[in-house]
Formats: structure tokens, sequence, C-alpha cells
């Protein structure tokens, strides 16, 4: 007999699949259920997101490149799906709710075998192959944005709009209004390039600054990530350019920075845009160009095609075209309050509860598809 009061969330791997499973878990525990955590080894670097929450590893795999890298991915992956399965019967939860990436499908599929609902969470615009695989098993599909694509009809069909919960701390800037900018006031740019930082905007940015007229440059504050390695080169670049900045190569506060920026540069993965949205700060997004189905472009594009943001590809992210858009924006400030209530609009504040109310429906027992989600 399943445990009514048992959930497991199952997710590992990068923080944009982990970080919405943590925001799941509170909200989860915070209605009175039991949490436990699956994960593969990489999950024990996020065990401040979940605490109190029972944590189990089990072994993924990807088919990596190479005869030998597709044998240890394949041995890898049926050790997982025997881990997970003594582990879902030791457990009995009365639901497994899977976040994508690979170190999710162990765990989901022995739930699936076990005939156990399951309710898969996809970040990004387009579904990953792992929620992809798991989706015709799934009792429904939370999606992050209205349309999900590479999804069939039937799959559609299941498929709930909830958007993608971010931490506590950032949905508290949704209903903080936008910081004040003067026609000659300070300009704060707030620029992350991903977990460690990319190195484009460290390469581009001081030398797209350095060519505004110096009554602009006098107006810009820039905070960057900005990896280790390049931080004395990138620092001399923006003194050179007359420009003043603070690097740092892991951001801790980012709440802090969102709330007093104007303006966000940085690339477009779902955890991000969904933080920035939720913030409803203005962003120039440059998506990680070497994703085979263009991930994070397609996550970028929600928002720009709502007047949120600006895409610029990689490849076009010039010195050049960066030095025109920010002049363009530095002298019609109007332009930056609009994208910023743009970007509020497709922000879901509320998308851990949504998310929540979708895990409690199975739970208890189906209603009506439309009664969902509250």
């Amino acid at each position: 007999m399943r445990k009514k009061n048992l959930v497991i969330v199952a997710a590992g791997g990068t923080g944009g699949h982990v970080m919405p499973a943590a925001a799941l878990a509170r909200d989860l525990v915070s209605r009175g259920y039991d949490v436990e955590w699956i994960s593969d080894e990489r999950g024990e670097k996020f065990k401040n997101l979940f605490p109190d929450i029972p944590h189990h590893i089990v072994k993924s795999g990807t088919l990596g490149a190479g005869l030998i890298g597709k044998v240890k991915g394949a041995m890898n992956l049926v050790l997982g799906l025997l881990q997970a399965k003594a582990l879902i019967s030791k457990k009995k939860p009365a639901a497994v709710v899977g976040f994508g990436g690979y170190p999710s499908f162990p765990a989901v599929k022995a739930a699936q075998d076990a005939k156990i609902p399951t309710v898969l969470h996809e970040q990004n615009a387009i579904i990953g192959r792992a929620n992809l695989a798991l989706a015709h098993q799934a009792e429904r599909i939370a999606s992050s944005v209205p349309n999900l694509h590479g999804i069939d009809k039937e799959t559609s069909m299941r498929t709930v709009f909830t958007g993608n919960p971010v931490r506590e701390e950032i949905t508290a800037l949704y209903t903080k209004p936008y910081p004040p900018l003067e026609m000659d006031g300070a300009l704060n740019v707030f620029v992350m390039g991903g977990s460690l930082g990319a190195k484009v905007f460290s390469d581009v940015l001081p030398q797209a600054l350095k060519t505004l007229p110096e009554e602009l440059r006098a107006r810009l504050h820039i905070t960057q990530q900005c990896r280790e390695e390049y931080l004395e080169q990138t620092q001399q670049a923006y003194e050179e350019a007359q420009i003043d900045v603070k690097l740092m190569p892991f951001v801790e506060d980012v709440s802090g920075e969102l709330e007093k920026c104007h303006l966000f540069i940085g690339r477009s993965g779902a955890s991000t845009v969904a933080e920035i949205t939720a913030a409803g700060r203005p962003a120039i997004f440059v998506p990680y160009p070497h994703h085979k189905d263009q991930q994070q472009k397609m996550n970028a594009d929600v928002v720009a095609d709502r007047g949120g943001a600006w895409v610029m590809i990689e490849n076009s992210f010039t010195p050049e075209v960066v030095s025109e858009r920010i002049e363009t924006i530095l002298r019609n400030p109007s332009k930056l309050f609009k994208a910023a209530e743009n970007a509020r609009e497709c922000a879901k504040p509320d998308a851990a509860r949504r998310l929540g109310n979708l895990v409690t429906e199975l739970v208890s027992g189906w209603g009506e598809r439309e009664t969902i989600v509250k």
C-alpha cells in the first residue's frame, strides 16, 4: 500500500533542475507532506537547498561518445534503475515528481513501472530528452511556458502550464517596483553568464562600453560574474574603459543584485529566465549557442516575443552591436520601464504553489483537468 503522505522528488545534475525541485519540496512540506529527494552523486552539492529532507543517491548515465562511453552510460543507467526500483519498492510513495535531466530518469521510470503516479516538470521551452522518454506514461506534465515544444498532441492534452518555481527571495521581488532611473542618472547593469560565468561577456562588454561617449560611461555601474582565471584581465579592461565595475567569480546574493539592477545581461537558461521575469527586470539574453535543440534561444524568445527582453545571438554579440544597443537604452530610459513591465507579465511567481496544487490533486485523486491548478 502506498504512503499517502509521501512524495518523492527526483532531480539532479544542475541547479536548473534542482532549484525548482527544492521550491516544490518546500511547498509540499508546508502542506504537511513528507518529502524525500532522489538524485545522482552530483546532487550532494545542493543538499543545503533541501534542509531536513532525506536524500537518496542512485546512479544515472548518459550515452556518451564512442563505444566505451555508450557501454559505461548504459551500465550506469541499468544500475540506477535497479537502485531506484528497490528504493521505490521500499518507500511506496504516493507520487514521484521528476524534474528532467538524466538523474531524474531512474526514479521516475521505477515509479511508472510500479504503477505509482508521476508528474514531470519541464523547465525549458522545449521538452528535454529524459522527460520526453517518460512523458507518455506520466499522469501530467507541468510546463514552465504556455506552449511547450517538442511534444505530440496526446501529451499536450496532459500538459499544464504552472511556470518554473524560483527561490523565495527572488519571488519576493515580484511586488517591488523597478528602481528609479533618471535621464542622467546611474544605470546599474548585472551580468551573469551561467554557473561559471561565460567568457564572451568578459571579452565583449568592456570593449563595447569603452566606445560609448564619456558622459554615458560615467553613468554605468557594472556588477559582473567572471571566471576566476579572467578576473585580472577583465578588471584591467574595464579600468581602461573608465567603467565602474564589481567583478566576482560567484554571485552570493542574486536577489540583492537583481533588486538594484536596471538591466540584466546574460545567458537564458530556464531558471535564469524564470528569476529575471519574477524580478521584473529587462534583459539582454545571449543564449548558449551549443545546445542541439537551441533550448536557451527558445527560452529567451518567450520573453522577447512579449517585449520583456532583447535576444542577441552570440555570433552577433560584438562590441559594435552591443555598444549601439546600450547607448539606445541609456538615451531612452522609457524602453527599460516598458520592458520591465513586460518581463514581469511573463512571470509566474506562484509557480511552486501551482505545481504543489497539481501534485496534491494527483495524490488525492483527479478532478476535472481545468480545476487542477488554481
